[in-house]
């Protein structure tokens, strides 16, 4: 059923209603229904063992993936760094130079890939360039398939804490990445602007959307700044939100996220496309609502969380393993989230209908209230110097801090049920719980030993002097990284000379 029909024309042309696919897209982006991009996040060990996982995913029918990066590889440091010990491949896979990404890849047809996500944020400009070289030597355009760079580092510094340099000189990194990808790759989404992690870390809907476009603005005017019009780079972005348990809640979220934003891009940065105003959106199942206690419960929440997000008309969605409270996803856990977006998808009717619930008293209501609470919180964040600067005294930490305390008192309580946690509890079952080969580590510090002892080292020395030369005179950092990474230079090598010159980030009394 589509909105065209003349059995819906009336009720979607009533006074006060909107079409969906047309601004300020509260019903939608599109007007034609069509289903979500499905991807899994994965990732682990070493890159070989990570492209098998990939490979049967892609046979059991994703549409994209992400690529989960062990902490090491967030945090610029290399497997054989002695800071390392203990954590590489542990959360995701090890990559510590193009050799890996070639492994990594190794067998899977770029082409044929809508979407590559990953949590790269600290180092999302060597992500890009690590894929720009790949498809060089692959011999393939990058415009022909998708990249999906995560990229928001603001957030890290209230959210993840995988931060490297100081927030302003973050910034700067992360907007060079964009700028690259809007003057060459305007296909590769530089930027998903993360809600996510910062409802995980105990946020509000009304917080995660506004923290989230407070951070957004801050990209948006340095990329203004550098003459970059902001039609040439918000409709490269996508926005990467939360799906909690709290259905109606969510669904309304999703809706105020995009007259929100389509309200922001016309009136704030006069943007003249409709695609600039147009918020795709990256949902992801909320890792916070797995318990360790009675895990397969696990399931039906994924799955709730899953249908609200189908409801909202989303462009791209993960569903969450029900062993993830435990560890890394077995394979079969894994699967099993795959095939519960494919029942949505393909079994439920629910990709026929735009914006089903269009019209309930009750997801009207809860979206008018989300588009005012986050328009006003915006507007406070505005008015105390932007997100840069609420983030740098550390408001915005302690503002996430308090919920996140909230939130946790409501689950102590009772107030807040937690099937099988504070509620309903029941005797621990016995679950298969993927485990990392501890050979894992050595085989990949013994990989990038290798790789340093085989390449030019003279091509490293070159390349790494002119990224040291570009980022001291404000250069973007992109084409010498791009050079540094063909040459095997490896990730910490690379993030090493540019702390040279932009210092790393120390706690201070705001965090």
């Amino acid at each position: 059923m589509r909105w065209q029909d003349p059995a819906l024309q009336a009720v979607y042309s009533a006074p006060g209603s909107e079409l969906p696919g047309e601004f300020p897209f509260t019903r939608g982006i599109s007007a034609e229904p069509k289903p979500w991009i499905m991807g899994q996040y994965a990732g682990f060990g070493t890159p070989a063992e990570s492209n098998q996982r990939f490979r049967a995913l892609l046979q059991a029918g994703v549409t994209g993936f992400s690529v989960a990066l062990d902490l090491p590889t967030q945090m610029g440091i290399d497997s054989d760094d002695p800071r390392a010990v203990g954590e590489v491949g542990r959360v995701g896979v090890a990559i510590d130079s193009l050799a890996d990404i070639e492994i990594l890849m190794d067998g899977i047809p770029l082409e044929q890939i809508s979407q590559v996500r990953t949590t790269a944020n600290s180092i999302g400009y060597i992500w890009a360039a690590l894929f720009v070289a790949l498809a060089e030597k692959r011999r393939v355009n990058p415009a022909e398939f998708g990249m999906f760079i995560q990229n928001d580092v603001l957030k890290e510094f209230i959210a993840r804490g995988t931060q490297i340099f100081p927030p302003r000189a973050s910034l700067m990194l992360a907007v060079d990445c964009i700028e690259y990808c809007a003057q060459h790759v305007s296909t590769w989404t530089p930027l998903a602007m993360s809600g996510y992690h910062i409802r995980e870390s105990g946020a509000s809907a009304t917080q995660e959307v506004a923290f989230t476009f407070a951070n957004a603005r801050a990209y948006l005017d340095e990329c203004v700044r550098r003459g970059m019009s902001v039609d040439r780079v918000a409709p490269t972005l996508f926005t990467f939100l939360a799906i909690t348990p709290d259905f109606l809640p969510e669904v309304a979220k999703f809706r105020a996220a995009r007259r929100v934003w389509a309200q922001l891009m016309r009136e704030t940065y006069g943007a003249q496309e409709a695609a600039s105003e147009q918020l795709r959106i990256f949902a992801f199942t909320a890792g916070s609502s797995l318990t360790a206690q009675q895990p397969l419960n696990n399931v039906v929440r994924a799955s709730l969380e899953a249908t609200a997000a189908a409801l909202a008309g989303v462009q791209t969605m993960h569903v969450s393993a029900y062993d993830e409270a435990l560890g890394v996803p077995t394979e079969a856990a894994a699967t099993l989230a795959l095939r519960t977006q494919q029942v949505i998808a393909f079994e439920s009717g629910l990709t026929q209908t735009l914006d089903p619930l269009a019209g309930s008293y009750a997801v009207e209501q809860l979206t008018d209230e989300l588009v005012e609470s986050i328009t006003a919180l915006m507007g406070e964040i505005e008015d105390r110097g932007g997100a840069l600067a609420c983030l740098e005294s550390g408001l915005l930490a302690e503002e996430l801090s308090a919920a996140a305390y909230r939130q946790a008192q409501l689950v102590e309580s009772g107030e807040r049920v937690v099937v099988g946690v504070n509620k309903f509890p029941a005797e621990a079952e016995p679950l298969e719980v993927f485990r990392i080969d501890e050979a894992t580590e050595a085989a990949q510090v013994g990989a990038v030993r290798k790789v340093r002892a085989e390449r030019n080292q003279p091509e490293v020395d070159s390349a790494l002097a002119r990224l040291s030369a570009d980022v001291a005179a404000g250069r973007s950092v992109m084409p010498a990284t791009i050079e540094a990474v063909q040459a095997y230079a490896t990730i910490g090598e690379i993030v090493a000379v540019l702390e040279q010159h932009l210092g790393r980030w120390q706690p201070t009394d705001a965090f």
